[in-house]
């Protein structure tokens, strides 16, 4: 196959940054994607909603998933489809995404097969959102991970039902969080492990902490290597009229349960500007394990941008007590509704965490170790 004959309507627009046209990407590599990413929680930790949809150009894939946790239960559903042309139009099966106000008002819906998870929701942003620094992730000299994102925290209006509960959703109640992002990141079906699997990765640390006060949000993002050696370091706090100020060399301790590696609370010391030390308190509530039917990496039921046919869905209710569920959600990335507290407000939002294989900071030597 050759370029195709005419272009795609996107094409009329000026929006192009290669010489390409818009149906295709400047990378090849097959791991190209150009995703979204929301939560919605209310303030109770009853419920825990995340959900998103992806474009997968260089592998013809577009897909959505939904995932809402209620006690020890994690119901979910999967839509995947082939992508046609390149569009402003964001919608896979019976999930849609509508842009009403670029940055500021999203509508997204989602009707799943079986009525597992359904919901009609409006997003409106609290603060401006804030493009984070690149994040760029190495296996040797080879990037695994080279991408883009924006974040926002903001509120929710609309329905949800989960299982054979409603939940009228108003933003006076429900928060969430957001974000966008595009690059190369490991998606679709496994590659070769190669050298990979002779030489295995030592750990991973990550953290990504977008909370909600009144008068301000605050970002932080930190990734480290087995040694503790920071690779990614990000730390804001946004202001209502979109100011920013940096702040600085975030230092985290983490207080997980016992016998585990779950973060039950945290306090993060920042800096601002001035010198002046901010503290944050988080106390961390419901979760969802992002690798237990949502599709990141490490699910063994579906991942994103992997080729399931045509008009595929799919829907599962996972036990999240059951002994082989449990037994893989400490190897995953897993996202925790975060109750905070900054110089006496009280805010919500997200604690994403993971800490997997040796963590020389908090004490961890290798994959089996947990706190004690």
């Amino acid at each position: 196959m050759g370029l195709r004959p005419v272009p795609i309507p996107l094409d009329e627009y000026p929006v192009h940054q290669t010489p390409l046209p818009m149906d295709r990407v400047a990378s090849s590599d097959r791991n190209f994607y150009d995703r979204s990413y929301f939560n919605a929680y209310d303030r109770t930790g009853e419920i825990f909603l995340v959900t998103g949809l992806g474009v997968y150009p260089n592998l013809g894939v577009i897909d959505a998933y939904a995932a809402a946790r209620i006690g020890d239960q994690q119901w979910s559903v999967r839509f995947s489809d082939a992508l046609g042309d390149r569009s402003l139009e964001q919608r896979v099966g019976g999930y849609q995404i509508e842009v009403v106000e670029p940055l500021r008002r999203l509508n997204l819906s989602c009707a799943s097969p079986d009525g597992g998870i359904d919901f009609d929701l409006a997003w409106t942003a609290a603060f401006p959102a804030v493009q984070e620094e690149p994040h760029l992730l190495l296996s040797g000299s080879r990037p695994i991970l080279d991408a883009s994102r924006f974040s926002q925290v903001g509120s929710w209006n609309g329905r949800l039902r989960v299982g054979q509960r409603d939940f009228s959703v108003t933003g006076d109640r429900w928060g969430g969080v957001r974000d966008r992002s595009w690059g190369i990141r490991p998606v679709g079906e496994p590659e070769p492990a190669g050298r990979a699997a002779a030489e295995p990765l030592e750990g991973f640390w990550w953290l990504y902490m977008p909370l909600r006060f009144e008068s301000c949000s605050v970002i932080v993002i930190l990734q480290e290597n087995p040694d503790g050696h920071r690779t990614l370091n990000d730390a804001r706090r946004v202001w209502p009229d979109g100011r920013i100020d940096q702040l600085g060399w975030p230092r985290v301790e983490i207080g997980y349960r016992t016998g585990t590696r779950h973060p039950e609370s945290a306090r993060v010391h920042l800096t601002d500007g001035a010198g002046h030390p901010l503290t944050v308190e988080v106390e961390t509530l419901a979760s969802v394990p992002l690798h237990v039917g949502a599709g990141y990496n490490g699910d063994p039921d579906w991942s994103h941008g992997r080729w399931m046919g045509r008009k595929w869905s799919a829907s599962s209710v996972y036990d999240l007590t059951d002994p082989q569920v449990a037994a893989r959600m400490p190897f995953g990335v897993t996202d925790h509704l975060a109750r905070a507290r900054l110089d006496g407000e009280e805010g919500w939002g997200m604690f994403e965490h993971a800490s997997m294989g040796r963590h020389d900071p908090t004490g961890f030597a290798d994959w089996s170790s947990v706190a004690p």
